[in-house]
């Protein structure tokens, strides 16, 4: 072995072979710059728990977690049988519902200081101007 990255693509051909198909069709092959580690990057096949296989059946214990928003591992169960039951229900029904007044109860009993929900700041600023509160002050940038 002359290099590291040697045994790396020994063991990833199907990700170096993914990783030529994207630079084709994605910039750099890769959907955000954090995604590519040199040679190239892992392409992913399944996550389980704390741990990711790759396109080539190689287990990685994955410390990462997603970015870090799966604190709980990836698929846990208690997750997935709540997210089926509201599949049941319906999802993203394009007009308010009762669970949205129920999670918006859940956040304020959690966070007391936090009087308003919104998805975009575009949707906070208008809420302000509903309300006759200031909006937010600019912040200057420091450069």
């Amino acid at each position: 072995m002359k290099h590291y990255s040697d045994a790396f693509r020994q063991k990833t051909l199907r990700s170096e072979n993914l990783f030529k198909r994207a630079r084709e069709i994605m910039p750099g092959g890769i959907s955000h710059n954090i995604h590519y580690f040199p040679p190239y990057p892992l392409f992913i096949q399944k996550p389980k728990g704390s741990k990711i296989w790759d396109v080539d059946g190689n287990e990685y214990v994955d410390t990462w977690m997603g970015n870090y928003t799966h604190i709980l591992g990836y698929r846990p169960s208690i997750v997935v049988q709540a997210i089926e039951k509201q599949l049941k229900d319906g999802i993203h029904w394009g007009s308010v519902f009762r669970k949205q007044v129920e999670w918006a109860e859940l956040i304020r009993e959690m966070v007391p200081r936090q009087k308003w929900f919104a998805s975009v700041v575009l949707e906070q600023k208008q809420r302000c101007m509903r309300s006759g509160l200031p909006a937010a002050p600019r912040v200057k940038k420091p450069f």
